[in-house]
């Protein structure tokens, strides 16, 4: 039996989909591959959020990570809904102000050269301090410059609860909740300088439990504000919110209980020598640990917010959210992956499909593992092919899928993919839900193959129009409604 992945598909990016002829003409003309943005559905994924703040009555920014994708078609989008911005870099923070974003709605994150802190306290942007020296840095700046007080936001890391004992992983990110007083010393000394406006952090977890314990030590760090006669009023908890790929969780269990066998060798191979996503056989036994992104997760995005903020914190023994609330604490967050689920989609073009004497089938895309980064995030889902013309006949195919580097390691996915059908050469194969750190997050000219370029398709009175991604702004749909 086949063992789908099949990808949860919602009705926008499914109607983009449907536009056959479209994505054909789009890839013959751009290149293969081709990222589809739809900024559009960026902007419902901002309302889906802002509602969970709503049921919770909590004011606070939605700060989109701009590293997950380098979009200008959802940046400019992004500008005209109420959201902020999350920028981790000089030239991220340039495109943001270029986008029609305001300083007050852009937070400066990650580490820091002196470029990227002096255009961040020249504009008046708000900067997340990754240490004491940046906070140092950053008052100095503010001094030899004769600029105007920065607000900051002190980013803490390794929290531990109070009640059992819980820790959270270590981070090269922040300063120790156990420092905050060193922190709160150097924000005092440069009072001139420096304007605390909350505390901040991000765990490279979606662990429940942890972050839990992060929010109720940053509270805790906020009461130590205010008993020094500082005013902070934010708390920014990152990101890390979660995507659910997968439409189906039975499908998802299924492979995994069967990737399981195979490592044992009771089941036929399910990948690209024997890979084993991090399992290993031993002594007839299972060793090791699955090392994917768990890709059918029901609890992700604002459903996973929502259950964050109605948790209990275990010290207080009260909601997250009414903590927040009676403390009349703004709440920040960052998400990238999840406020970009079903944003988009990336076409790869078909350039080979041979079957080999073992029974396996090889399909050969131009592109490689670096443009649809799906190994190196562990994330596994089946595309969907977009055929050029009617398929013969229903037939399924499992494939490996290659890419166009001269590299034996340049796989898309070293998954066998079981295909509803067929692809045959000069199909596309659609690789979808993939706007999130998958689409171009490490895609590189490596030996001089192009870096795919985008484009942006939009609805707009009813239908399906697009542009280059750098030539889309959403004044121009507006311009002609009007």
């Amino acid at each position: 039996m086949p063992l789908y992945l099949s990808p949860r598909i919602e009705p926008t990016l499914q109607s983009a989909l449907d536009e056959t002829a479209l994505l054909l003409q789009l890839s013959d003309a751009l290149g293969s591959p081709l990222g589809v943005i739809l900024p559009q559905q960026l902007a419902d994924n901002v309302a889906a959020f802002r509602s969970v703040f709503s049921d919770h009555r909590l004011a606070g920014q939605i700060y989109y990570a701009h590293k997950a994708n380098r979009s200008s078609a959802l940046v400019r989008e992004l500008a005209v809904t109420d959201a902020g911005i999350d920028v981790a870099s000089l030239s991220e923070l340039q495109h943001a102000l270029g986008a029609g974003f305001v300083p007050q709605r852009i937070i400066a994150t990650g580490p820091k050269n002196q470029d990227f802190l002096w255009l961040a306290a020249r504009a008046g942007v708000t900067v997340s301090a990754d240490s004491l020296a940046e906070l140092v840095r950053l008052a100095k700046l503010v001094a030899d410059w004769a600029l105007p007080r920065v607000r900051v936001m002190a980013r803490l890391s390794d929290f531990t609860s109070s009640g059992v004992r819980l820790g959270s992983r270590r981070s090269r990110f922040g300063v120790s909740a156990a420092a905050v007083r060193e922190v709160l010393d150097v924000v005092e000394k440069h009072a001139d300088a420096l304007d605390l406006v909350g505390v901040a952090f991000h765990l490279d977890t979606v662990g429940l439990p942890e972050k839990i314990v992060a929010v109720e030590s940053c509270l805790d760090a906020l009461d130590e504000c205010r008993r020094r006669g500082l005013r902070p009023w934010s708390l920014d908890i990152g990101g890390g919110f979660g995507v659910s790929y997968l439409a189906d969780g039975a499908q998802w269990e299924q492979y995994t209980s069967a990737l399981t066998e195979a490592v044992l060798g009771k089941h036929a191979p399910l990948t690209w020598n024997a890979h084993g996503y991090g399992l290993r056989a031993e002594g007839g036994h299972v060793r090791g640990s699955l090392n994917l992104y768990p890709a059918h997760r029901p609890l992700s995005g604002t459903v996973y917010l929502d259950r964050l903020l109605r948790s209990t914190a275990p010290a207080q023994r009260r909601p997250l959210g009414t903590l927040l609330l009676d403390n009349m604490y703004d709440l920040h967050i960052e998400p990238g992956r999840a406020l970009l689920d079903q944003c988009g989609f990336v076409l790869a073009n078909v350039l080979e499909v041979r079957d080999e004497a073992n029974g396996d089938t090889i399909v050969r895309l131009d592109c490689n593992a670096r443009d649809i980064s799906l190994e190196e995030h562990g994330v596994l889902m089946d595309p969907v092919v977009v055929h050029r013309s009617v398929p013969a006949g229903p037939e399924t195919a499992a494939a490996y899928l290659f890419g166009n580097l001269c590299l034996e390691a340049d796989l898309i996915t070293r998954r066998k993919v079981f295909l509803p059908s067929r692809p045959s050469s000069g199909d596309l194969l659609a690789f979808v839900n993939t706007a999130g750190y998958l689409m171009d997050f490490s895609a590189t000219q490596a030996l001089r193959q192009p870096v795919g370029r985008k484009v942006a398709m939009y609805r707009d009175d009813g239908a399906w129009r697009w542009c280059l991604d750098e030539e889309y702004w959403p004044v121009h749909r507006r311009a002609e409604a009007a």
